[in-house]
């Protein structure tokens, strides 16, 4: 049984290279994997790509420090799934209900991607920590990467399910949920709205019940 997380971890080479590079360029920031965030017994994961180079790689708390964290706490506060709408460092305060927030990939990639080997390597702390939600959870992809690594580490055929925003997949013990990446690029080309992002989460919580 593999565990949800290895904070030592260092099975990709290339990760670990960029990271130390960052870190000799910015003692202060965190520079190691990220954590998962959030309620331990919570309901609805949201997983999202890797950590950002000074987001979560800096602050080591996911979404937390860059500009897709901005829209998703802001949105998590306002349906309840927040006590607060922003995250501004990991000793802030904050505090999630009914919800965590996790990385497909845990470490930061070189241009924010990661390449295949290195999302399989990191698949299986994805895998047990599925693993360890209750029977109704509910799972929000952001972004397409994030879709597929929750499919594998369900141990489903991705042919089976395509990513899609807003389309919903019954994955038997979880239901997974695709939303587009709340990234600055996506909401800068509209492609994602924050009306569009409150439809996702509120649908989340609808599920949920």
């Amino acid at each position: 049984m593999y565990p949800v997380f290895d904070p030592g971890c260092r099975r990709c080479p290339r990760l670990a290279a960029f990271m130390e590079e960052v870190k000799a360029e910015n003692p202060t920031y965190h520079c190691r994997p990220v954590p998962a965030f959030g309620d331990s017994r919570a309901r609805l994961l949201i997983v999202g790509l890797a950590p950002g180079k000074h987001g979560a790689n800096a602050s080591g708390r996911p979404f937390t420090g860059d500009f897709a964290g901005i829209i998703l706490y802001r949105t998590l506060h306002r349906f309840g799934f927040a006590d607060r709408p922003d995250s501004l460092s990991a000793l802030d305060g904050l505090h999630l209900r009914n919800c965590r927030i996790t990385n497909a990939v845990k470490c930061l990639p070189p241009e924010n991607k990661p390449n295949g080997l290195e999302t399989r390597n990191c698949n299986h702390f994805l895998a047990a920590e599925l693993a360890s939600l209750p029977t109704d959870a509910v799972v929000l992809a952001l972004g397409g990467l994030a879709h597929r690594a929750i499919i594998r580490a369900c141990e489903r055929r991705a042919s089976q399910f395509s990513f899609g925003h807003g389309a919903e997949h019954d994955l038997g013990s979880i239901r997974l949920l695709d939303s587009y990446h709340c990234s600055r690029y996506n909401t800068q080309t509209r492609r994602l709205t924050e009306a569009m992002f409150d439809r996702i989460v509120e649908r989340a919580k609808t599920l949920l019940g």
